[in-house]
C-alpha cells in the first residue's frame, strides 16, 4: 500500500454532476467524524469567484490544472472525505493518484432520475451551459466509463441521502474489520 492504513486512507467520492457527492459525503463526513472536502469550492476559495466564472475568465484547461494540483495535495492526506467534480477523472494522473492513495467511491444514478434534478443543477454546471438535453443526455452516458474506476460502486437511485450515507459508513466499517481487524 502506500504507508497508510486502510482505515486513515481519504475516501474520495466520485460520479456525474448533480448525483449528490457533495451532500452525501458530508453526510459520511460527519458519521466517521472527519473533515469534508470539496474540491470544487477549494478551487472557487483559492480564485474568489464561483466555478462556471472560472470556466468563463480563464477557460477549463486552467481550471483542471487547479484540479489537478488541489487533488493531488489533499490524496496525500489521511482521513478525510473529499468530493471530486464530475470531470476530475478526465485526467488519468488524478484518477491514478486517486486509486492508489485512497478508497475510491463511486455514486451511480440512473438517466432517469438524474434527469428529474436537471433543472436544480444547470445553472452552476458550466459544462451544462448551452446545451440542450440532448447533448446533455450524451454527456452523462459518455462520462459513464470515468466512473468505472473506484473500489466500490453505489447505486444511489430510490435512496434518500442518510440511506446512502448509512450504507457507505457500514461498508467502510465492514471492510476496515475484515482487512485490519483492531487487535
Amino acid at each position: 500500500m502506500n504507508g497508510v492504513s486502510l482505515r486513515e486512507q481519504s475516501i474520495v467520492i466520485i460520479g456525474f454532476m448533480g448525483v449528490g457527492k457533495t451532500t452525501i459525503g458530508k453526510a459520511v463526513a460527519k458519521r466517521l467524524y472527519r473533515d469534508f472536502i470539496d474540491i470544487d469550492e477549494e478551487i472557487e476559495k483559492k480564485y474568489n469567484m464561483s466555478t462556471s466564472d472560472i470556466f468563463k475568465k480563464y477557460g477549463e484547461k486552467t481550471f483542471r490544472e487547479k484540479e489537478k494540483e488541489v487533488i493531488l495535495n489533499f490524496c496525500n492526506k489521511k482521513l478525510k472525505i473529499i468530493s471530486l467534480g464530475g470531470g476530475a477523472f478526465l485526467q488519468d494522473e488524478i484518477k491514478d493518484t486517486c486509486l492508489s492513495k485512497c478508497i475510491v467511491l463511486s455514486l451511480d444514478l440512473s438517466w432517469e432520475s438524474w434527469e428529474e434534478r436537471i433543472n436544480l443543477i444547470v445553472d452552476s454546471r458550466p459544462v451544462l451551459q448551452g446545451k440542450n438535453s440532448e447533448e446533455i443526455k450524451e454527456l452523462f452516458y459518455k462520462r459513464q466509463p470515468l466512473y468505472e474506476d473506484h473500489h466500490s460502486k453505489i447505486k444511489t437511485d430510490n435512496l434518500d441521502i442518510e440511506e446512502v450515507a448509512d450504507y457507505i459508513t457500514d461498508a467502510l466499517k465492514t471492510a476496515w474489520d475484515i482487512y485490519e481487524p483492531n487487535t
